[in-house]
């Protein structure tokens, strides 16, 4: 099936957009476009600054070229998100500095959204996708991911986003880069704050309701799963004799804190208390 030329060159434009940006250097970087039953791509061992649309190449669904022109090694890990989102039109695959240099770095100050209107447009989290061989392992390491999130770091990679068109593919590889940018700059003034874990349900709602891709319906589960959890209580018969800590009675019953006589905690403290001064 050979695509429309206008998404050839929408696609084009936005691999050479990639260069000019310096998101990618030599041959780095992917992009493909789904359209029907079939996948757009660029081809492999091209400099993003000479795609054009004459250059890019027919594939079918399962990114098998159908002409004579060679696809890129990476078309596995566009393949794993169509077939795991048919919402998704496009699927962009870069190497912009700061994100980048997150994904290759031992912690992920991105992965837990601290700017409400990055929550609302990407999700509850840009997970760093964990480094697996080329091929069905990376493959497999993305998977899990792909219903769950619109954008991802790959570890010691780059960041691969996708979205409804090349347009929202792109706005999102971009604003992954942005938030990136903006974690390392507050690195040395203390890091960025997550937002609290009580506005994400808001504004994952707002989200849900924007339809903002068909992960919208699972975002306040993952979001569940990945908020920072509270301190628990800290549960003790015999806490030290100046502690004004909660206690809990072996049947598992609380008592407030500086509870009399009567209370077991209260009790046992005062015998432990008279043990040390003997």
């Amino acid at each position: 099936m050979t695509a429309p030329r206008a998404l050839k060159k929408e696609l084009a434009a936005a691999a050479r957009l990639l260069h000019e940006r310096g998101w990618v250097a030599n041959h780095d970087g992917n992009l493909t476009a789904r359209d029907g039953q079939g996948l757009l791509a660029t081809p492999t061992a091209t400099s993003k600054r000479l795609i054009d649309e004459l250059g890019l190449v027919d594939c079918d669904a399962a990114g098998k070229p159908t002409g004579g022109k060679k696809v890129f090694g990476e078309i596995g890990l566009h393949v794993t998100i169509y077939q795991r989102r048919p919402d998704v039109g496009a699927v962009v695959h870069a190497h912009p500095p700061h994100a980048t240099a997150i994904a290759c770095a031992a912690g992920n100050p991105i992965e837990q959204p601290f700017i409400a209107e990055a929550m609302v447009s990407l999700g509850p989290a840009i997970p760093k996708v964990a480094l697996a061989a080329p091929g069905e392992p990376a493959a497999r390491a993305l998977a899990p991911w792909c219903e769950l999130v619109d954008a991802a770091l790959l570890e010691n990679h780059g960041v691969l986003a996708w979205g409804a068109d090349v347009e929202q593919a792109l706005l999102r590889l971009e604003l992954v880069e942005h938030l990136a940018r903006i974690a390392i700059l507050a690195a040395p003034l203390g890091g960025v704050r997550p937002l609290p874990p009580e506005l994400h349900a808001p504004l994952l709602t707002a989200r849900a309701k924007a339809g903002i891709g068909r992960v919208a319906d699972r975002a306040l589960e993952l979001a569940a799963k990945l908020a920072p959890r509270a301190p628990r209580p800290v549960v003790a018969c015999a806490p030290a004799p100046h502690a004004a800590v909660a206690t809990m009675s072996p049947s598992g019953a609380p008592h407030a804190a500086g509870a009399g006589a009567a209370d077991l905690a209260a009790i046992v403290r005062e015998e432990i208390v008279r043990a040390l001064r003997r």
